[in-house]
């Protein structure tokens, strides 16, 4: 469990105060939405809203406030999800 203090990047959890970064948070978002991406460029959008409109003002998703369950990224969207995704989450060779 955590406690969210008055800046809202701060929260406490286990214990600790923490300072949430929200780059950290927007590249995991954005590798995890290559888990999803289909041949059309879309990808299921359930992820916490503020990292989604985030990537939009950073021009790697199209505009995301719709009533679709998933979001379209751009060219830009697609490279960088597909270098995050094996960046962050891929096994690394021997």
């Amino acid at each position: 469990m955590y406690r969210q203090y008055s800046e809202p990047n701060i929260f406490a959890t286990m214990g600790k105060v923490v300072r949430r970064d929200e780059q950290k948070i927007d590249d995991a978002v954005l590798g995890l939405l290559h888990l999803t991406l289909g041949k059309d460029g879309r990808a299921w959008k359930g992820f916490d809203f503020d990292a989604i409109n985030r990537l939009y003002e950073k021009g790697f998703i199209t505009h995301p406030v719709n009533k679709n369950k998933s979001v379209v990224l751009t060219e830009k969207g697609i490279a960088e999800s597909k270098r995050l995704f094996e960046l962050l989450f891929a096994e690394q060779e021997a």
